[in-house]
């Protein structure tokens, strides 16, 4: 569970979350140029005034757990819908940009894997 390949793959998620989830609250990365549909739809997460946020405070979280490497089964069972959500959010709205999005989704199930013995009290 504590390969090298699971700790490298554990800090780049940690890092990605942590970037994009602190970019919701200190606008340091401009927005990219988005397509029309998923401009509105991002227009419309951005009115409700707490949707967006409230991934953002999810993101660090999950981000700080990975990255101090506490709790990480429960952080990426947490990251599920968000990951699943990014991905929906590219594949339907936003193909071109859609890499850092597989790669979340790619890093989380790696590392559900990795961690997979710690979720098997979930099924019984």
């Amino acid at each position: 569970m504590n390969s090298n390949f699971a700790k490298i793959l554990r800090f780049l998620l940690a890092l990605i979350l942590l970037v994009f989830g602190l970019n919701k609250f200190l606008f340091f990365m401009p927005m990219p140029e988005l397509p029309e549909h998923a401009a509105e739809f991002m227009g419309s997460l951005k009115a409700t005034g707490y949707v967006l946020p409230f991934v953002g405070v999810i993101e660090i979280f999950v981000g700080i757990l990975l990255l101090m490497n506490k709790w990480v089964a429960f952080a990426l069972l947490v990251l599920v819908p968000i990951s699943i959500n990014i991905l929906l959010f590219h594949l339907f709205l936003d193909v071109p940009n859609i890499i850092g999005a597989l790669l979340v989704v790619i890093f989380n199930i790696i590392l559900i894997y990795k961690h997979w013995p710690r979720y098997t009290l979930l099924f019984h």
